[in-house]
């Protein structure tokens, strides 16, 4: 069990285009969570793959989820998602929450996480830095007969092709 200090931190809105943060250590490297549902029915998984940036005159940020994972229900059944990142000093939440399933454990209870509702009633985490809600534009199945290059099909071995989520970025909340 993972326990974490009882906080209570806040957030202003900030536009999109205002966010200064290196996307691709924040995805790739920093890591984050990917939670879909409401307060009374969520879950959240890890995730360093993903990507933010501008697509059909909007902002989007992309998130990917294996079909064998606990969170693809709820990002099947929820028009919005968000990503939380967090600092260094989480690492060992998200290792937990990126090795363990929401099916078998509580990882909120585990991990000590505080969920807060956005106003649209999606579901972040009061730890976090960053937080992008997405509404959910358009998914789509990665398949391996359009690989390109057949080598990506090595992060595949067991054929659990990832699904991807494309959300408009409707808020963004940085912690002060």
């Amino acid at each position: 069990m993972i326990i974490l200090m009882k906080m209570t931190k806040k957030f202003n809105a900030v536009k999109p285009d205002e966010l200064q943060e290196n996307c691709i250590k924040l995805i790739g490297t920093d890591w984050m969570l990917i939670t879909a549902g409401t307060i009374k029915s969520f879950n959240t998984m890890t995730a360093a793959w993903g990507s933010i940036g501008f697509l059909w005159r909007r902002p989007v940020a992309v998130g990917y989820v294996r079909p064998t994972r606990h969170t693809f229900s709820f990002m099947e059944k929820n028009d919005y998602f968000t990503l939380s990142f967090f600092t260094e000093d989480f690492r060992d939440v998200l290792n937990y929450c990126g090795a363990h399933s929401g099916k078998n454990v509580d990882k909120i209870k585990e991990t000590g996480l505080i969920p807060v509702e956005t106003q649209n009633g999606n579901i972040y985490f009061e730890q976090a830095h960053l937080v992008i809600e997405c509404l959910k534009i358009y998914a789509d199945d990665i398949t391996p007969e359009k690989f390109i290059d057949k080598s990506i099909e090595k992060n595949y071995p067991l054929k659990d092709y990832h699904r991807m989520y494309i959300g408009e970025i409707m808020n963004c909340l940085k912690a002060v």
